[in-house]
């Protein structure tokens, strides 16, 4: 019988992109040694925006402050607090907080997100 495994706190990762960013990884490869899926916080400030990606895994975003604007290859949505975006693997995206607030939200990648995975433009 298995034992539920406590993470005590999550493991600070680092961003990429044009400013600082905070990712507070709870689940994943970077803490918990899981492979399957990844649960992270993350907090990016007004104006931060990263390089475009098509991941191998699918990306459910969850907002819970400010907004985070999501491009894709046909256009553009923004996602509000209280709202959540599904980025399918193998799809172009790039994710930015453009908005006054930047944004708080969290991203479930599954599998787990890797940096080997994830497939950034150049």
């Amino acid at each position: 019988m298995t034992e539920p495994t406590l993470i005590e706190q999550p493991t600070r990762v680092t961003a990429v992109g044009n400013l600082p960013k905070l990712i507070d990884e709870f689940i994943g490869r970077a803490s918990s040694k899981t492979e399957g899926v990844s649960i992270a916080r993350m907090q990016s400030p007004s104006g931060w925006e990263e390089p475009g990606q098509t991941p191998a895994f699918d990306e459910y975003t969850v907002v819970t402050k400010g907004a985070l604007q999501v491009e894709f290859r046909t256009g553009s949505v923004v996602v509000q607090a209280g709202q959540a975006v599904i980025a399918h693997r193998g799809e172009w995206v790039r994710y930015s907080t453009p908005g006054p607030e930047g944004a708080e939200y969290f991203a479930i990648c599954t599998p787990a997100f890797s940096p080997n995975t994830v497939n950034r433009d150049s």
